[in-house]
């Protein structure tokens, strides 16, 4: 990502615990014949993810929810269905994707995905970022220091990232949050989203950009 995101993983945010396809077989079957106790498993699993990505869709919290619950009472009415042709995380995003779409649909809001957050923002030379998409020349990297102040400085910055993640285009946070907060591959993202690899592409590297312009701008006022 535009940064490097080893503290969240610490702090437990992040790729949720994952599950052997087999498992997910497992759970599956246990959940279709009524079982609590796979449910809550399958909870474990890909709540978290859900959640952000629906936040990272719906920026308002109830709104959010209101998706989030839609999805889940879909997913448990689709298990019988689904055939496995997808992974199992990637055929529930895309029901999320659909309540959030319809949502929405429902408040006049009827642009594709893919073209929201695709106006020309105004970006960082493409040079400081490397051929996989991570930065060339990190920022300043002080918010590691082990110290006191090296420890306020991280979560200060990483409050600031976060608030700047909420700010970005639709697109743009959705593609930022599960690229590089759920660690997903590419083409997982363009399957989810619909989108192209290209506009995938393009989607991450601005949002990448306006992350990486407001951490340096944090990290200059602060004299790093």
């Amino acid at each position: 990502m535009a940064y490097d995101d080893t503290s969240a993983r610490e702090e437990g945010v992040g790729r949720p615990p994952s599950v052997a396809p087999d498992g997910e077989a497992a759970i599956i079957a246990r959940l279709l014949t009524g079982d609590e106790a796979a449910f809550e498993t399958l909870m474990t699993l890909h709540h978290p993810v859900l959640s952000r990505l629906a936040r990272s869709i719906v920026k308002n919290p109830a709104v959010a929810e209101e998706v989030l619950q839609d999805t889940w009472a879909a997913i448990l009415d689709g298990l019988a269905r689904f055939e496995g042709r997808a992974a199992l995380r990637t055929w529930m995003c895309r029901i999320l994707m659909n309540h959030a779409k319809r949502r929405w649909a429902r408040e006049a809001r009827t642009s594709p995905f893919s073209s929201f957050g695709d106006s020309a923002d105004v970006a960082v030379d493409p040079s400081q970022f490397s051929a996989g998409g991570f930065w060339a020349v990190p920022p300043s990297r002080a918010w590691d220091e082990e110290t006191p102040e090296g420890l306020l400085l991280r979560r200060e910055i990483r409050e600031a990232l976060e608030r700047e993640i909420l700010r970005l285009p639709e697109a743009q946070r959705t593609v930022v949050t599960l690229r590089d907060l759920e660690g997903w591959p590419s083409d997982e993202v363009c399957n989810v989203l619909e989108i192209s690899e290209s506009n995938q592409r393009v989607l991450l590297h601005r949002g990448r950009s306006r992350l990486r312009t407001m951490l340096e701008s944090e990290l200059a006022a602060r004299g790093r």
